[in-house]
């Protein structure tokens, strides 16, 4: 049995694991369901506006909509005046039905169909342009179209060649010359880098800065860059994890299971303290700090941040409908997929634990640990939601509720799919009011 790896939380959701409106909206709703707080988005978003203040630079948040299919996220965006980061015509859509206006939308993703460039040239969205056939798509557009459109020119990350994003030296190149004579407009240059390594993220941007020099030099405007997502959300405690990475062996997790790798659910720099460190920091070969490069160029600076605006913005509630006794542990049946627990499906595993919310009124034995794994209402062996024996501090028994944390981050709904006619989980948007809490069912997608 693994160490124990609580997940951090916050007053209001506390608060929500000892109100009986989860036990209500768990009947009522008759399975499954994320609960959404978006007030905790706004205080995210805000977080990141901080930074640019206290720095004295000019930067705008884009809200990565990938994170999450929720309406109320992006309506907050709308409402906070956040921008959107989208990647499909849906996701545009779906945008501009929130609220979002399209001079605040920046749309990314490869090979972008024309039917999508059509409307963000429309819509005066800013354009990140990843491949030089793209290009030419989007100038013979603005030429049937006879409108201009203001784009983001990819970067190809040095550090990472094989990446299937972005521009080379030579593309770079020859994006640059197309585009001082056709009706686009350089806004400035993105990059997409993995991972999240700050450091990588600083010494680019810096690189960015004096392309944008360099496109001035032939008439182009360049006054923006964007350094994407990539701001790790910190779910767990340090100390918490370090025992959980020094304990961890295959007999931790049911019939032995073993991964590819697992997000890291502890980081030291995470969410808008990120960003503060990429503005604070040197880049390599310069003699100062990249708020003071951007400041000196007249550089505004974006970043799409998906996770980090979601931290702690929501999280999904099971129902145990069965417990299966196994050789010293427990197998537990939820009334939901492992779908709805996106990890999974990437040869990984969720590793905060989940909490367990005893039925009112049963008795509850105090003297635990109680491992346990969690498998889902499918005939699937490989559909677990948790593949770790869980110890937890009370026995699981059939009604009990069993709620993930913080999981409206990449988590609820990226790959959830009607399996086995299983309905999706709903989106309950709940809000407080006066001592009380309220909720909604979030607006289903077009």
């Amino acid at each position: 049995m693994t160490a124990p790896l609580p997940s951090h939380t916050t007053p209001e959701v506390r608060a929500l694991l000892a109100d009986p409106l989860l036990d209500e909206l768990s009947h009522g709703l008759g399975g499954p369901c994320h609960v959404l707080l978006p007030e905790r988005f706004d205080a995210n978003a805000a977080a990141f506006e901080k930074v640019f203040a206290e720095a004295d630079v000019h930067g705008r948040v884009y809200y990565a909509k990938k994170a999450n299919k929720a309406a109320v996220y992006t309506e907050r965006a709308a409402v906070t005046g956040q921008g959107v980061d989208v990647a499909s015509h849906g996701e545009l859509r779906e945008a501009l039905s929130a609220g979002v206006r399209g001079e605040d939308l920046v749309v990314t993703g490869p090979a972008k169909t024309d039917r999508l460039l059509q409307v963000a040239v429309l819509q005066g969205a800013l354009i990140a342009v990843d491949a030089l056939d793209e290009l030419d798509r989007l100038i013979a557009l603005c030429c049937e179209l006879r409108r201009t459109a203001s784009v983001l020119l990819r970067r190809l990350p040095p550090e990472q060649p094989h990446s299937r994003f972005g521009l080379d030296d030579g593309e770079l190149a020859a994006a640059l010359r197309r585009c001082v004579d056709a009706s686009v407009g350089v806004a400035g240059f993105s990059f997409h880098l993995s991972g999240y390594d700050v450091r990588q993220r600083t010494d680019l941007a810096a690189e960015l800065v004096g392309l944008c020099t360099r496109a001035r030099a032939l008439g182009l405007r360049a006054d923006r860059i964007s350094i994407g997502g990539g701001f790790a959300v910190d779910y767990v405690a340090a100390d918490d994890w370090r025992r959980f990475e020094a304990s961890r062996r295959s007999e931790h997790f049911h019939a032995g299971k073993s991964f590819g790798g697992f997000y890291p659910y502890h980081s030291p720099v995470a969410g808008a303290d990120a960003l503060r460190t990429i503005l604070a920091a040197t880049p390599t070969g310069q003699v100062t700090s990249l708020a003071e490069l951007l400041r000196a160029a007249g550089v505004t600076l974006l970043v799409e941040p998906g996770r980090a605006l979601l931290d702690q913005a929501g999280f999904t509630v099971f129902r145990v409908q069965g417990v299966k006794e196994r050789d010293g542990y427990a197998i537990l049946t939820v009334d939901g997929t492992s779908l709805s627990l996106s990890e999974q499906w990437f040869d990984s595993e969720f590793l905060p634990d989940p909490v367990l919310v005893p039925a009112a009124g049963r008795p509850v034995a105090d003297a635990g640990p109680y491992p346990a794994c969690v498998g889902a209402a499918t005939c699937l062996e490989s559909d677990m939601l948790t593949w770790r024996k869980i110890p937890f501090p009370v026995r699981p028994a059939v009604g009990d509720l069993l709620v993930y944390l913080n999981t409206a981050g990449y988590q609820m709904d990226s790959n959830e799919s009607p399996f086995h006619d299983l309905p999706l989980p709903p989106k309950v948007v709940v809000e407080p009011s006066g001592s009380r809490h309220r909720w909604r069912l979030d607006r289903p997608p077009h």
